[in-house]
């Protein structure tokens, strides 16, 4: 496992992905299959099995996961031929793949980006795990997901993948300063920069040619089967959301989707994980779905900028939310090498050059 030190530090790309599979530090069965492979991320895969459970948990410390599971297993959903999900609830679901991680590396996990716009909160729970979505190094055992979905119920299969995994080896977090010789050098932002503790971004509610700045969810709509891609009319899961003021009020307990207001570039050797802004800022929390690729919003990859989605819950208070507001940041990592092919070139890429886009599950 030593060849671990052959990466560099950063990000590893997805020859680093090959060779933790080569090196057995990465397993699956099924074998992992070569479009998991992202340039910086490697897809996670649902197994056959759903644990209904009647509360989130985290294994704790010296725990395993399949030990607790017993008590909070309410039933278990075999998802061979498909079993639905229901909103509200809360499920855990074994992953096909497991880890053996070296000492010099850690991993981070997040929902993928389809995933996040369902409001399908989706984190990862290991053995011995005290936080959701983090790994640390030397990691040996299972990975699990836990499921709930928030604003509609799904249809699931074994081998689905609704979160992904990324390996880091050192600490490769842009400092403020790096960050502002970074984007002066390429430019990261369209418009001025706030860095702050990472790259800020904002919310468009003025956008130029239409008073439509986002959508709200529905709280009574069918089911959506994740596998059905483009399949859905949006007016039966969503609302519009309009603005003439450049505001709007959040309600409490609504899912919104919106989007930043500048357009945002990852150059080819780094990458960027998105992050909730300060709690103090307002009632409410941006994102369930935070990697960024190296290569979006590049210009060879397709356009000079992509803009970020937003995906919003608003919590006790009604708030208002106001154009130009900032509302996340994004925190830029080096990558440990630059990936053979970047995000939107060559790739499956649903969202490279997006503006306010629902997930691909939905008719344009």
């Amino acid at each position: 496992m030593n060849d671990v030190q052959n990466f560099g530090t950063g990000v590893l790309p997805d020859a680093g992905l090959r060779a933790l599979i080569d090196l057995g530090a990465l397993k699956a069965s099924p074998p992992i299959d070569e479009s998991q492979i992202q340039p910086a991320s490697l897809d996670l895969r649902l197994g056959n099995i759903a644990y209904r459970v009647r509360a989130s948990f985290l294994a704790g410390a010296q725990n395993k996961v399949s030990d607790r599971l017993s008590e909070f297993e309410m039933h278990r959903i075999s998802l061979e031929g498909g079993a639905v999900l229901e909103k509200g609830c809360v499920y855990l679901v074994p992953l096909m793949e497991r880890l053996d991680l070296p000492e010099g590396l850690t991993a981070v996990a997040n929902a993928k980006s389809s995933t996040g716009r369902l409001d399908l909160l989706t984190r990862l729970i290991t053995d011995g795990g005290e936080e959701f979505d983090r790994i640390p190094k030397g990691y040996s055992g299972p990975l699990y997901a836990e499921i709930c979905p928030r604003s509609f119920s799904v249809l699931v299969r074994p081998g689905q993948r609704l979160n992904q995994i990324r390996f880091r080896a050192g600490q490769a977090v842009l400092d403020d300063a790096e960050l502002r010789a970074l984007h002066a050098d390429v430019g990261l932002v369209t418009g001025p920069a706030h860095i702050d503790d990472g790259l800020g971004f904002s919310v468009d509610l003025q956008p130029t040619d239409t008073d439509l700045v986002g959508y709200r969810a529905k709280p009574h709509t069918g089911v959506i089967d994740l596998d059905q891609i483009g399949a859905y009319d949006p007016t039966e899961f969503w609302e519009d959301v309009r603005s003439k003021d450049g505001r709007i009020i959040l309600d409490p307990g609504a899912f919104y989707i919106l989007v930043s207001r500048e357009a945002v570039h990852i150059p080819p050797d780094f990458a960027a994980e998105m992050a909730p802004y300060l709690a103090l800022v307002g009632e409410f929390r941006v994102h369930y779905a935070g990697f960024f690729d190296p290569g979006f919003g590049h210009a060879p990859a397709g356009g000079a900028g992509a803009r970020g989605v937003l995906e919003v819950r608003c919590h006790e208070a009604p708030f208002v939310l106001e154009h130009g507001q900032i509302v996340g940041r994004l925190i830029y990592e080096r990558m440990a090498a630059p990936p053979a092919a970047l995000y939107g070139s060559g790739l499956a890429s649903n969202y490279q050059g997006q503006g306010l886009k629902l997930s691909k599950h939905f008719k344009a």
